[in-house]
């Protein structure tokens, strides 16, 4: 007899939800280049800039925020701790993210769709609040009276003339986006993998976080604002769930009798009895 178990899958056996491998490479380069040129795009705005930097600043404090200025103090009592910081600022974010997208399409390839479409949802609306909303990060607005780590102590992505700048757009700092894609790839394998120490992916974001308000390049507010757009990604673009694995394993038979497989297709109570069936035989002298 065969009888079916029902179990979660705990694995992603299903490659054919995997997509082909040159499309998701033009699809994943595409997107860089989106948020590269999107970013470049909305360069200029000097005077808005710095005058949305104002009004952010003076928000935070409205509100009670706690000041960027405490978390860049407690970096600068170690100049190795900011170089650190500096350094986790300017090569962590691309390649961290390609490396979530590369282990999700080989190895968890349905989360693989769920979260590159989440990333472009969550790229595309910070690009468009990039060109509607220019801000100019606290490194630059005097009334924060924070030191621009990577140009003083280095290493830097940005060039010493923000308006010039040609290799970055310094004044898109609303929201972070390095922010908002650390929180991803938490979510992403948080979501994909069973371990119980999953939720430790969540100290990326964390240091993130840190890393961008204690060198001055992001003011809080933009780490609010792109998490509240994930949410609404995530809310709005749900992972599709499968159906549970059915295993079937073999049921031993009676012995010297055949597999009882017509038995195990009946239901529990219409199920005869052998032994049932032999004593009522007896009992009624063989008649029906």
């Amino acid at each position: 007899m065969m009888y079916a178990r029902s179990e979660p899958a705990d694995r992603e056996p299903d490659t054919s939800a995997r997509p082909p491998l040159v499309r998701e490479l033009l699809l994943v380069v595409g997107l860089f280049a989106i948020y590269k040129f999107g970013r470049q795009a909305a360069n200029g705005h000097v005077e808005e800039a710095y005058r949305n930097a104002g009004h952010v600043w003076d928000f935070e404090r409205a509100v009670h925020l706690p000041g960027e200025g405490a978390v860049q103090g407690a970096l600068l009592h170690s100049e190795t701790l900011i170089r650190l910081a500096n350094t986790y600022y300017a090569t962590v974010h691309f390649p961290a993210t390609l490396l979530f997208l590369a282990w999700l399409y080989w190895r968890r390839p349905r989360h693989y769709v769920w979260s590159r479409r989440i990333l472009a949802v969550l790229t595309g609306a910070a690009l468009a609040l990039h060109l509607l909303f220019p801000l100019a990060p606290p490194r630059m607005l005097a009334a924060a009276g924070l030191v621009d780590t990577g140009q003083v102590y280095g290493p830097t992505v940005y060039g010493d003339t923000p308006a010039t700048d040609s290799m970055a757009n310094q004044f898109a700092a609303m929201p972070s986006l390095h922010f908002g894609w650390a929180l991803m790839v938490a979510v992403g394998l948080i979501v994909a993998t069973h371990s119980r120490w999953r939720w430790l992916w969540l100290l990326h974001p964390l240091v993130t976080l840190l890393v961008i308000v204690g060198t001055a390049n992001h003011y809080w507010l933009d780490s609010i604002v792109v998490s509240a757009l994930l949410a609404v990604a995530l809310a709005t673009l749900r992972l599709q769930r499968t159906e549970p694995v059915r295993r079937h394993l073999p049921w031993p038979s009676d012995a010297g009798g055949e597999p009882e497989l017509a038995r195990a297709a009946l239901p529990m109570s219409r199920v005869p009895d052998p032994a049932a069936s032999q004593a009522y035989a007896s009992s009624s002298g063989g008649r029906p």
